[in-house]
């Protein structure tokens, strides 16, 4: 290794020498993560790992060996470079690169944890100027998604949520893996749709949010646009968008999901958010993703102008639909999910790698009613019944996304989370594709339903595959994560388990967090924190790991009181609550109310904040709350 240097002077001679900078792939290149679950099928498998095995992770010598303190809170996945050299530093380096909430890049020495560089692109957006101050997220809102790695250009594109002059704006970059700096000048992401009346609707960065991970396909660069908590649902629309990935100029297409002028409840959205898994991308270069949910009254769906609550495959142009799956139909139809708020949405797509047998090209999706569904891509079936599709399997809800990996076997697998389980299933292809439940281990998480999972193995080794998984926080007390490793071949038995990072925004927001593998160490990304894991070493011991301090959450707009509970009936200007006790409490809601639409919220939880006088409380504010009691905040 070489000698110690300091980590400024590191980024300031690689700024200086950027012209005579010669970056080489380095000897573990297959084992580098450059994008969201490790490539643009989204599988999660690092089918390269030679040093993680499951005896040597559950003999003990596993633990937390660096925790590298960060500016704020982390949604993005955590990118890999490795053999990354200069003039100044010879030998190769493998790189961590954190994108933090504070629009911050950090990037961080993998063999000691030393930060080499960082910089930051400018203010973000505080929650306090959020539609409805939506508290799904820190109390700043920077880099929400997962950026990508160009392996051969050695650049890294994001988009920064940047607040200038009073004014939300989102900014596409690309930047230097060495020098932190943009290579080329970044863009104001804008764009206009035609709605179904012929007008005009123009994208507008204060009412969307970029949550899914970028997509690098084809030589161009892909995101998706949501909303923020269904806040400001009248003026929010779900979009795709493409750039040149070379100049950053914009594709003459840009997919607006939902093309509706009107609506019965003025609500429109099918947001693209997929609880940050990324855009995914096929061998022909078409776009794959997921959408939420669209007016409650579940009478807005449309194949050409609202494709909400379904699996959209895009041109890579943008200009075509080329195909789609909408669930129709009892229970799990577009009707009921929209009425009850049940996205589809809430997971992404994965894309399976070619398979044998008559249907090649397959893909797996689930959503927060949790039916797990096996779609052939080549022909997605529209708007279907799945009572009657073959590839229809139950799964809990899932606020989620799909891994993928083969076995030692040679059968092809896919890890889903269902509720607070994982579960693993074979797939077998001929005469048809289909699932076979094999294995299902429960591990203590709570939020919304599933988590996030990826996948490690030296090929198909026998006794390397290790199934990756990160819990969510069990309490709005208990805020942590827990790093669990699972033994695919020993029926998915936990080999390993520890504390991996907190999450203080627990009664508000889901932790989407995703551990990334690589060279034979683990990282985690959560609030204020890297944690990163290996085999301990004499000079690397295993340590303990350190909550950083929480922060102070204060309620919107200084408003001293706070309710918990279950809406069970709604008015022109009352609603009834079922707090945590039982007890029922009648709520009046003031003029100027903000939140989602009251009819949504027919016996959803909710989090109330206002004001309280001569015994009647006065609601000011109305958030989303988690499925569990014990992840609401205590009332006062």
């Amino acid at each position: 290794m070489p000698e110690k240097r300091d980590p400024t002077a590191w980024l300031c001679r690689a700024a200086l020498l950027l012209a005579a900078i010669a970056l080489l792939p380095g000897p573990a290149r297959a084992a580098d993560l450059d994008t969201y679950h490790n490539d643009a099928l989204r599988t999660g498998w690092n089918s390269s790992e030679t040093l993680l095995t499951p005896a040597n992770v559950g003999s003990g010598k596993f633990g937390l060996l660096e925790q590298v303190p960060l500016d704020q809170q982390v949604d993005a996945e955590p990118l890999i470079v490795s053999g990354l050299t200069s003039p100044r530093h010879p030998s190769p380096v493998t790189v961590v690169y954190v994108a933090t909430e504070a629009n911050t890049i950090y990037a961080i020495d993998a063999a000691t944890g030393k930060i080499l560089g960082k910089r930051n692109f400018g203010p973000p957006v505080p929650k306090t100027d959020l539609p409805g101050q939506c508290y799904n997220n820190s109390d700043d809102v920077g880099i929400n998604s997962t950026p990508v790695i160009d392996p051969v250009k050695k650049t890294m594109y994001f988009i920064a949520y940047n607040y200038i002059n009073g004014r939300a704006s989102f900014r596409l970059h690309e930047i230097s893996l060495t020098t932190l700096r943009d290579v080329v000048r970044p863009v104001t992401v804008a764009a206009n749709g035609t709605l179904d009346n012929g007008k005009t609707y123009a994208f507008n960065a204060t009412y969307q949010r970029q949550r899914a991970a970028l997509l690098l396909s084809g030589g161009n660069v892909y995101a998706g646009f949501a909303s923020w908590c269904d806040g400001s649902a009248n003026l929010s629309h779900g979009w795709v968008m493409g750039w040149n990935a070379s100049t950053l100029t914009p594709l003459a297409a840009s997919e607006l999901v939902n093309r509706r002028a009107t609506a019965p409840n003025n609500f429109f959205l099918s947001s693209v958010w997929m609880s940050g898994y990324g855009l995914a991308a096929d061998a022909q270069g078409s776009v794959y993703f997921t959408t939420g949910n669209s007016d409650s009254s579940g009478k807005t769906y449309n194949s050409v102008t609202n494709l909400e609550e379904s699996v959209v495959r895009l041109s890579p142009d943008l200009s075509t639909v080329q195909g789609y799956f909408t669930p129709s139909g009892n229970s799990v139809g577009y009707a009921q999910l929209d009425q009850a708020d049940n996205d589809f949405g809430a997971g992404g797509v994965l894309l399976l790698p070619d398979q044998s047998g008559p249907q090649p090209h397959l893909a797996v999706a689930a959503g927060k009613t949790g039916p797990l569904y096996l779609l052939n891509r080549d022909a997605l079936p529209g708007l279907s019944d799945p009572a009657t599709m073959p590839g229809t399997y139950p799964n809990g809800g899932c606020w989620c996304g799909q891994s993928y990996f083969v076995g030692a076997d040679g059968t092809p697998r896919v890890i889903t989370s269902t509720g607070s389980s994982v579960q693993m299933l074979a797939l077998s292809t001929n005469p048809t594709p289909n699932l076979t439940l094999q294995a299902s281990q429960g591990l203590s998480t709570g939020q919304a339903g599933g988590f996030f999972t990826s996948i490690s193995s030296n090929g198909t080794t026998p006794g390397t595959a290790i199934v990756w998984a990160l819990t969510r926080p069990t309490s709005s007390t208990n805020t942590d994560l827990t790093l669990v490793a699972l033994d695919p071949a020993n029926n998915l038995t936990p080999i390993f388990s520890a504390n991996a990072g907190t999450w203080p925004f627990a009664s508000y927001a889901d932790s989407n967090t995703v551990p990334a593998i690589s060279g034979g160490q683990v990282y985690v990304a959560s609030y204020e924190s890297l944690s990163i894991f290996g085999l301990a070493s004499p000079t690397r011991p295993i340590i303990a790991f350190k909550a950083p301090p929480a922060p102070t959450i204060e309620l919107p707009t200084a408003m001293p009181h706070r309710l918990s509970g279950l809406v069970l009936k709604t008015g022109p200007d009352t609603l009834q609550l079922k707090l945590r006790d039982g007890s029922v409490r009648t709520i009046r809601l003031a003029r100027h109310i903000t939140g989602p639409t009251l009819s949504t919220l027919k016996l959803r939880p909710v989090i109330i904040e206002g004001t309280r006088q001569n015994g009647t409380f006065t609601a000011r504010a109305i958030l989303k709350a988690m499925p569990q009691p014990a992840l609401w905040p205590m009332d006062r």
